[in-house]
């Protein structure tokens, strides 16, 4: 028997990543498919994926990848969260090295992967960045946290500079591994800009062969005779008859 089509596509996503574009997609190419989004923490991802709780999800790299398919999709920029008046806000960007004379507060949930940190580490660590945010409007700190998270927690007290040479944050489609349903390819395929007739989406349809340019004049010209532009042409054979033999004379009566 049969299994029905499944109705609905599960994604989970971290704190800072955006998938409204691709959702947009998904409503457009699949309609009769709901697609659940689901937030999750950069630390309960993986767990949440595994345990199926989740069909895919926007993850931040690196996780532990044991059971799981993991595709790259886009770096994003680390930034430095500061108060507006601090002195940092005086460079448009700037080193690791500028933050060396720094409290740097590194939560719990930080997935930035660096060689050697910089600046004074904090007596305690926070638990969340949303904890470390409120730290550094606290002045306790300062914190070095993918672009994406620095606008997500937002405060009209603080801002934020590039640091040209921080640890970059990947993001990363990921779902358990022998598990790559046709929805799941179809999310593939989106999120890695395939057109809607890709053959790697479900039940994507064969491209159509190129035309070569004779066949794209002559149904051109097809459609301009049944639309009554121009007359309608005769055929081939027709045409070298009328060509290559006079019509016959009549005698006279």
């Amino acid at each position: 028997m049969t299994e029905p089509a499944p109705t609905s596509f599960r994604l989970a996503y971290v704190p800072g990543v955006t998938p409204t574009k691709w959702v947009r997609i998904w409503g457009e190419r699949m309609p009769d498919v709901r697609l659940e989004l689901i937030a999750v923490t950069a630390g309960d991802a993986v767990d949440l994926l595994r345990s199926g709780g989740a069909d895919a999800g926007l993850v931040r790299l690196p996780i532990d990848r044991d059971g799981l398919s993991v595709i790259a999709l886009y770096e994003e920029t680390p930034v430095v969260v500061v108060p507006k008046d601090h002195l940092l806000t005086a460079a448009d960007e700037m080193a690791a090295a500028d933050l060396a004379d720094e409290i740097v507060l590194h939560p719990h949930d930080d997935t930035l992967e660096w060689a050697s940190r910089p600046g004074t580490a904090a007596q305690h660590r926070p638990d969340t960045t949303a904890d470390a945010v409120e730290l550094v409007a606290a002045g306790i700190g300062v914190l070095v946290v993918p672009q994406s998270l620095a606008r997500l927690h937002h405060r009209k007290d603080l801002t934020y500079r590039t640091v040209t040479d921080a640890p970059v944050s990947p993001v990363a489609l990921a779902w358990p591994a022998g598990t790559t349903t046709d929805l799941v390819e179809e999310f593939v395929g989106i999120v890695r800009g395939r057109s809607a007739n890709s053959t790697r989406g479900r039940g994507g349809d064969e491209p159509a062969p190129k035309r070569t340019a004779s066949q794209k004049a002559a149904a051109k010209r097809a459609a301009r005779e049944e639309a009554g532009k121009i007359p309608a042409q005769r055929s081939g054979k027709a045409g070298k008859s009328a060509k290559g033999r006079s019509a016959p004379k009549r005698g006279r009566r």
